[in-house]
């Protein structure tokens, strides 16, 4: 009896799974075809059925993976040599319990029910105990009409909702990672200690365009990937270089494999396999992927070359599997499917694997989740029509993509509140499964906006106020009034804890969840720092705030008790209700006494102009506490004779400000290093070369290493940063910011 019932509660993640395929409309037709004969092939299910030969051996798959078919011991042979089996419903029940798992014990007392009830085939859902079942929360696509149709009924127009982004900041994906981990060295006669790339999430590796492993150092230049022996610094040296026909946007580096992200455009003819004919012509953007075997630095090999549909959004690594998100647009009923490319070998995203949830919008994509194994290239994908994915979040169990949903105030639409929706997808390895959505009110900022605890989802966004009077043209708001907002959901994404209307008026600039708090900077004119207990997830409450003059854009841990903060100073004006933003400025928080965050130390650098990338991409951002090590670049702007607070500096200098930094004495500045030279300067005139702008970073033991485009440097952490060596890297860039009297380059 044991083995004809395949018994499961709703918590295992087995019943999703077969809420899934038996919620799909091709699956139930191929089970419907089986249970009518006794086997056949996967091309005599296609033939029959008339589905293309790769949706049918998907659906299989999903078939056979919850075990409601199975394999039979027929076979036959084709005319190339290949085996083909047969398949056959498998003679199984199916037992899904709410609570715990059922047992043998508990279904003798419904077997008379199971008899009875046999005329369905092979699939009951029982309640062994009370409850509801198991609701499944995700569709998926039957035919390209099937996609249309949903498509035409749920696409908004422009006139549906108003033209809110002025009111927010910017929210692409800037991949912003958290704190820095010390490694032993990996390489043979690499360093002992070494930085890795500033990351989010612990185990959790997100692409860059330098990356080290303690001996070598990889960095992205234009279209080339540069391999740099750089440790010991004394025999730094070029090794080799990758140069590809597209820009190179990111990279990873896993022992003897390095990873490389670009993006291709091109005009194409579709092929009919993916749009069922009538198919249109266009440009089609494709994300590329490279995996280099790197085990001889001087001459590395291409061992695949995988395509996907669509922009790069963002990538993930854990272990040995990468992840890649993109957006490809749908537009309107030219519907073109997306595809997946290894290896020159094409695979065709059918809609019965395209999931979606019931949602509108004005510009519907599809976004693709790709699982690579990069020991072997095996590829899988998970796919989801819905709005464009701005901003993703990645613990090691899950994938969060999130959408903007417009908020409209014309004629009377049901909903004037726009919302962010949260997609949720597991991944374990090549497993990559949609699980749920869900929506809260107002919009996220960044990554950092979100996070993963005790199978929890936290999310803070700014909100408008939903009490819009409209202007005269029923379309733009005369008034809009702004409030944040912290939302806790469960495993499922729906809504069990919230705290609302925090610092009307103001905006979120940078959040940091750690733990059971979080810590929010909000501005309009001065700097709150909010201190939040999560530790009970139904009551988020605030604990304490702090005000202050300036903004952080960036919150990083310094330890459990103290958070470093880097933004801009900020003057307030003397007319009008805002405040001018001036150098960038950096803070040591105090917050272990919650209820009274305090700030202990800060330093303002530049005047206004002054800027630095980690301000908006914190992988420019190292720090190590143990080395008492902080290093940023810097474009350094400043005012001789300062009159008022609107007033711009003049560009003096760009570089990397190199910090001791402690809680006793706070920030104190070693050096600053530059890759400008004195003739750089006397041929710059109101400019400065692009190329030599430090964008990242490093160390290796007690080496301070500096990137950027056109050249690396080493200097000596334990010798007032004495310069060791520099090499200069091939570089395509030779433009210039601003006017330069020796160059036409890039105006600004």
């Amino acid at each position: 009896m044991d083995d004809k019932f395949i018994m499961m509660n709703l918590n295992d993640e087995k019943s999703k799974k077969v809420a899934e395929v038996i919620g799909n409309k091709t699956c139930k037709k191929i089970l419907n075809h089986l249970s009518e004969t006794k086997e056949a092939s996967e091309k005599d299910i296609a033939d029959t059925l008339g589905i293309p030969l790769n949706t049918t051996e998907y659906n299989l798959k999903k078939l056979m993976g919850v075990g409601l078919v199975e394999k039979t011991k027929n076979f036959f042979w084709s005319k190339k040599g290949r085996k083909i089996p047969m398949y056959k419903v498998a003679k199984k029940h199916i037992v899904i319990s709410p609570r715990s798992k059922p047992t043998l014990t508990a279904l003798k007392t419904i077997i008379p029910l199971i008899a009875a009830v046999l005329v369905v085939n092979i699939i009951l859902f029982s309640y062994i105990l009370e409850g509801p079942g198991y609701q499944n929360q995700t569709n998926t696509f039957d035919s390209i009409k099937d996609m249309e149709n949903f498509i035409e009924k749920n696409t908004i127009s422009p006139k549906d909702y108003g033209g809110v982004f002025s009111m927010f900041k910017g929210s692409t994906d800037v991949a912003m990672e958290a704190s820095t981990a010390r490694v032993s060295g990996q390489s043979a006669g690499g360093a002992d200690e070494y930085s890795e790339t500033n990351i989010q999430v612990e185990g959790v590796d997100e692409a860059d365009i330098v990356k080290n492993d303690g001996k070598y150092i990889y960095t992205a230049s234009g279209n080339k990937v540069i391999i740099v022996k750089a440790y010991p610094a004394e025999d730094m040296e070029i090794l080799s270089e990758i140069e590809l026909s597209n820009y190179v946007s990111n990279i990873f580096i896993n022992d003897d494999k390095l990873i490389i992200f670009s993006t291709e455009s091109s005009q194409v003819n579709y092929a009919s396999e993916r749009c069922y004919g009538g198919c249109p012509s266009g440009r089609e953007t494709l994300t590329k992927i490279y995996i280099y075997d790197v085990s001889d630095r001087e001459e590395p090999e291409l061992e695949h070359e995988i395509s996907v549909t669509g922009n790069y959004i963002s990538s993930r690594m854990i272990k040995d599997y990468v992840y890649v998100i993109t957006n490809q647009h749908v537009y309107g009923n030219d519907i073109v499917l997306p595809v997946v490319i290894e290896d020159e070998v094409t695979e065709v995203i059918e809609p019965p694997e395209i999931a979606y949830s019931d949602i509108k919008d004005n510009s519907f994509q599809y976004t693709i989740i790709l699982g690579i194994d990069i020991d072997n290239g095996e590829t899988t994908q998970e796919t989801m029509l819905n709005g464009y994915s701005s901003n993703i979040y990645v613990s090691q169990d899950n994938i969060y993509t999130t959408q903007y949903k417009y908020g409209g105030w014309y004629r009377g639409m049901d909903d004037n509140q726009e919302k962010t929706i949260i997609h949720k997808t597991s991944i374990d390895k090549l497993e990559i499964n949609y699980v749920a959505s869900g929506e809260v009110p107002g919009r996220i900022l960044n990554q950092f906006s979100m996070d993963e605890y005790d199978d929890n989802f936290r999310i803070a966004t700014t909100s408008r106020d939903s009490n819009i009077i409209a202007s005269t043209n029923d379309i733009a708001p005369r008034r809009s009034s702004t409030q944040n907002n912290v939302y806790v959901l469960d495993e499922n994404l729906n809504l069990i804890g919230e705290l609302e209307g925090l610092a009307p008026g103001e905006s979120i600039y940078s959040v940091r969840f750690m733990g059971e708090r979080v810590y929010m900077v909000t501005f309009k004119k001065v700097d709150p720092l909010f201190v939040i207990d999560l530790s009970d997830s139904e009551n988020p409450e605030v604990l304490g705030k702090l005000k202050i003059p300036g903004y952080s854009n960036y919150l990083h841990p310094y330890d459990e008790n103290h958070i470093i903060g880097i933004g801009k100073d900020t003057e307030e004006a003397e007319k009008g209700d805002f405040a001018w933003y001036q150098g960038v400025k950096m803070a040591i928080f105090d917050v272990s006494d919650v209820e009274n965050p305090i700030e202990m130390h800060k330093i303002i650098i530049g005047d206004r102009g002054t800027n630095s990338e980690a301000l908006n991409d914190p992988k420019a951002f190292l720090f190590d506490r143990e080395k008492e090590l902080l290093v940023i670049p810097i474009e350094l702007y400043e005012i001789e004779n300062k009159t008022y607070g609107s007033q711009y500096g003049e560009y003096t200098f760009q570089g990397a400000y190199v910090y001791n930094i402690n809680l006793e004495d706070g920030f104190d500045l070693i050096e600053r290093i530059t890759h400008v030279t004195e003739e750089d300067e006397l041929k710059r005139g109101y400019a400065y070369d692009y190329g030599t702008r430090i964008r990242r970073s490093l160390y290796m033991d007690n080496i301070l290493y500096t990137i950027s485009q056109k050249i690396i440097k080493a200097n000596d952490l334990d010798d007032d940063l004495d310069e060791i060596n520099s090499v200069e890297l091939p570089s395509t860039n030779n433009g210039y910011y601003g006017y330069a009297e020796e160059a036409v380059g890039i105006a600004g």
